[in-house]
């Protein structure tokens, strides 16, 4: 248990490290002009309460300590702590997530963070993890264990997957009090509305009908 607690520590202290990488830069996904305030508010982050009404529970977050339900298809769970979970983040450029994996192929699918740096600390299991560099496209790699720290850059694609017969947990660290994530399958084949299956099939020189199936089992994922 105080293995535990220090390997927490650990990454939040690390986290910490991150805070100023990124914000403030935008906290939502557009922030479109107004020519009247009364017309619409639509702030780039958050309103901020009076100091003076601020209390501890703005700042407090309770129950990372439980494991999250990785009862799904990939086998994963992210228990996220950003702005909408701790008030008191906001401005400051930083969240932190705990990643819970069933044994052998719980995945948390290759996915994006448009606004934050991930670095992710392993606390219990056995971890590969990498990212994707963009264009020309090269694979970074690594096989993570208990202690063991991997940066994720900001805005590229990542994943994390169990190879160990046994549950892994992690907590990571963003660079932003609002991350946002984009997980590649499902923005791909299961947005609303669709893509255009014949885009897809030219883009990943697959046929329509696998195109279309692959859009029928991600649209209600």
């Amino acid at each position: 248990m105080k293995c535990f607690h220090f390997l927490v520590f650990l990454a939040l202290a690390l986290a910490f490290s991150f805070a100023s990488a990124d914000d403030p830069s935008p906290l939502q996904d557009f922030c479109v002009a107004i020519p009247e305030p009364e017309n619409a508010v639509f702030v780039n982050g958050k309103f901020c309460k009076n100091p003076n009404l601020t209390v501890a529970e703005d700042f407090f977050f309770p129950g990372l300590n439980v494991p999250g339900n990785i009862g799904n298809r990939v086998g994963s769970n992210v228990t996220l702590v950003n702005v909408d979970k701790i008030p008191g983040l906001n401005t400051l450029g930083i969240s932190l997530a705990r990643l819970d994996f069933a044994p052998y192929g719980g995945l948390n699918p290759p996915h994006i963070h448009p606004r934050g740096t991930e670095i992710l600390v392993v606390v219990e299991g056995t971890l590969y993890v990498g990212f994707v560099t963009s264009n020309p496209n090269r694979l970074i790699t690594k096989v993570l264990y208990p202690g063991d720290v991997f940066v994720f850059p900001i805005g590229l694609i990542h994943f994390q997957f169990n190879i160990a017969k046994t549950n892994a947990v992690a907590f990571a660290g963003l660079s932003s009090q609002n991350p946002g994530v984009i997980t590649i399958a499902d923005a791909i084949f299961g947005p609303n509305p669709p893509i255009n299956p014949d885009v897809l099939a030219k883009a990943f020189q697959l046929d329509k009908d696998m195109v279309e199936k692959l859009q029928k089992l991600f649209e209600n994922a």
